[in-house]
């Protein structure tokens, strides 16, 4: 492989990266499975993306997938620099276990003007420590991802829930047979549980975002409702068993 540091301005699958105007550029540092889950995700919506691993293996994995994937240690300063990556708009560090090495690498982009650096991170010590070092966003995709699983065992009609913040969350409720045909007005849910009902999908396709408060659910209707962690839990337990 052409050694990067050398060329940082170079020709790839979608032309000389960093060029095109108007468009969102990402990095993505690190490509374990979240890494490269994101990276290939944010390619497939079109956008110019660089990956960046010490690995020859999994850069070679992702080569032709995004527009362009880089062998380089993310802790030399001098090699990010060289790839030009502060011009970049995002650039999420997803580095895998070693800690030390994303800490350092929040660091360095940090102080080489990266607009918006979102990081993984491993526990919430580590998290703590990348918010006090200016990361713009920490995300923990392990416990997100486990907190989900267990919503869903407990109460199977919890399709997702998302967490806005430590006191607030989003859940999608999926019908269930004894709220079919009543409306909102008659579940009240802000009442009953100090929720709001903020979008309905019809069929888990076509999104309502101004429901009204007489429209007769169905089956396969959704509910996005947003609202106290406290709350939204009363509420998940009082349907698990529907």
């Amino acid at each position: 492989m052409e050694n990067i540091e050398s060329k940082p301005e170079w020709q790839g699958r979608g032309g000389t990266f960093g060029m095109a105007k108007g468009k969102k550029q990402f990095a993505v540092i690190g490509l374990g499975r979240f890494g490269s889950s994101v990276a290939r995700y944010l390619a497939e919506m079109g956008y110019e993306v660089l990956a960046i691993d010490e690995s020859q293996e999994r850069v070679q994995e992702m080569a032709n997938v995004v527009t362009h994937a880089v062998s380089a240690d993310s802790t030399d300063e001098e090699a990010l620099r060289a790839l030009g990556i502060r011009n970049l708009d995002v650039v999420v560090v997803a580095i895998g276990q070693d800690i030390q090495a994303s800490i350092l690498t929040t660091l360095i982009l940090k102080d080489l003007g990266v607009p918006r650096i979102i990081v993984k991170a491993q526990t919430e010590l580590h998290g703590k420590v990348l918010n006090k070092i200016g990361a713009d966003k920490v995300v923990f995709p392990e416990r997100d991802m486990g907190l989900r699983v267990a919503h869903q065992l407990i109460s199977p009609n919890i399709l997702e829930h998302i967490e806005l913040s430590p006191d607030y969350s989003i859940v999608e409720l999926q019908v269930p047979s004894n709220m079919v045909g009543k409306t909102l007005r008659q579940l009240d849910f802000r009442v009953k549980y100090g929720c709001n009902v903020m979008a309905i999908k019809h069929g888990g396709q076509q999104m309502d975002v101004t429901p009204r408060a007489d429209h007769a659910l169905e089956r396969t209707d959704v509910l996005v409702i947003v609202g106290g962690n406290e709350q939204l839990n009363r509420l998940e337990q009082a349907y698990a068993k529907l």
